[in-house]
Formats: structure tokens, sequence, C-alpha cells
């Protein structure tokens, strides 16, 4: 079990846990941009650079984790690894119920998604498990960004570890939902960056400028189906259809969420642990 930190108020704790947030989210970014160069942000060249600074960063974000553990005072029997998310306990619900919950948010842009799609379910089943489909994907380095290694490394750093950090100075619904802010405001970069390179107005990129925070397969598909096209759907010629299926999965979505993030589906939760022994209220979240 943990221990409250022995000195220092609440607010002290809280404005600690923020600061390292920042931190974390400021060296993350950051690091995009040691590379000065005038090219866009989807040159091959640019990517290969910023996959090599956000590995880095991400690697050493555990790092950040056990900086704010002694600054704090929060001890806890669970390992840094543990608390971040790393366990064989649950996964493969942790696996499958977040990405089927996904995709029934985005019931109808994967149902407009399909009826746009010039091939049959045969032909796109037969260019799914071809090999050449998925080599012409791995060297793609826009793909591999948007798929692989943006999930990956934000999750890890904006999710994994930040969570823990604010947790012990908030209930585990508020840091859940505290976790997207450093995210969504990490991610105003992105703005100016297409600004500058007159990639869109400033509506449409401010539109299409967020993400669900999940686990990475969520994040992966929801790089992956993007920012729903709502416009696009009210302009379809099977424009009932769609609006249909967009409000049967956004109806579905809430009638799921809580049985299917139940805590009690994915085992033991070490982040639990980290609260203050007197918040039996806010463990009880994690129950």
């Amino acid at each position: 079990m943990s221990e409250a930190p022995s000195a220092g108020s609440a607010s002290g704790l809280c404005a600690v846990s923020v600061l390292c947030c920042l931190t974390l989210a400021c060296s993350y970014v950051g690091s995009l941009y040691v590379w000065k160069s005038e090219l866009s942000r989807d040159h091959p060249a640019v990517i290969k650079r910023r996959f090599t600074s956000v590995l880095i960063v991400s690697s050493l974000s555990p790092l950040f984790l056990w900086v704010w553990k002694e600054l704090t005072g929060i001890k806890t029997d669970a390992a840094i690894l543990s608390l971040m998310g790393f366990r064989f306990e649950g996964i493969f619900t942790a696996t499958l119920l977040p990405l089927l919950l996904t995709m029934v948010l985005f019931l109808g842009p994967l149902v407009q998604l399909c009826l746009d799609c010039p091939w049959g379910l045969i032909d796109g089943l037969k260019v799914a498990v071809d090999p050449r489909f998925w080599m012409l994907c791995v060297t793609d380095m826009r793909w591999l960004r948007n798929q692989v290694i943006a999930p990956l490394t934000e999750e890890l750093v904006f999710r994994a570890c930040m969570l823990p950090m604010l947790v012990p100075c908030t209930s585990p619904g508020t840091a859940i939902f505290t976790c997207p802010l450093f995210f969504g405001i990490a991610h105003f970069h992105h703005v100016i960056e297409q600004l500058r390179f007159r990639q869109g107005t400033v509506l449409s990129i401010f539109l299409s400028a967020g993400h669900f925070i999940g686990p990475v397969l969520c994040h992966s598909f929801c790089n992956y189906i993007g920012f729903p096209a709502i416009f696009t759907a009210l302009d379809h010629p099977q424009r009932a259809t769609i609006v249909l299926f967009y409000v049967l999965g956004v109806v579905l979505f809430f009638l799921l969420l809580y049985p299917m993030t139940d805590p009690a589906l994915y085992g033991d939760i070490p982040i639990c642990y980290i609260l203050d022994k007197r918040s039996a209220d806010h463990r009880s979240l994690c129950l």
C-alpha cells in the first residue's frame, strides 16, 4: 500500500504534479523542434528525425515519474512500470474492450467508409492479408508515424506517465479527464505548422486537431479514421443511413461506457494504491 506525503499540503502535491506533467509535455513537444528545418512535418526526413527525438523522450519518461515520486514523497509497493500500466493481468480485456468501445463510437464513420469503399468484402480481406500491403505500410513514414510511433509514444508520455502523477491530488475520474488537457495543449503546435504551410483554414484545423485518449490501439484506430466527417455525411447520397449510424454509435457508446470500463474487468489496478489512505471515496472508483 502507499503512504501519503509526510509534508506539504494537497495543493502543494497538485502543484508539483502539474509542474511535472507540464515539464514532460514540453519535453515531448520540444524534442520535435531540436531539428531545424523548413520542410513540412510530413516530409520523410523530418519524420525520421522526429522519430529519434520522441523515442528518446519516451524512453526517459519513466524517469519523470520517478522524480515526481521523490519530490512528493509518495511511496508505493508497485513498480514504476506497473504504475504505468505495463502488466499482464487483464491484458486480454484491456486490448479488446476499449477498442470495441471506440469502434462503437465511430460506428457512423465506419459505415460511411464502407459505403464509399470501392472494394467488396472479399477484396478487402484479400488486401488485409496480403504481405505486400503491409510492406507498403511499414515503409511509409507517415503510416508509421500515425499508426505506430505516435500512439505508442504519446500514450506512454501523456497517459501512462501523467496519470499516476495526477491521481493522488484528484480522484481517478478527474485525473482521466485531465490528462487529455495536457495532450491537447501539447498538440497546438500542429495548428501553427499547418497554418504555416497553408494546409487548411483556422476553423478546419481546429476541428480536426483533437483525438480520443485511450489505449494505443484505440489511439491508432482514431488516427486512422480521423475526425468524423460530419458535413460530408450530411451531403452523402445515403445520408439518412449514415446519420442513423452516427446517432446509434453515440447512444450505444454511452450505454456501454460504464459496463465495458468496469475496473473489475481489468484486474488489480496498481495506480489505485498511490491514493491517500484517507481517500476511501477516491479508491472506491478503482474497485
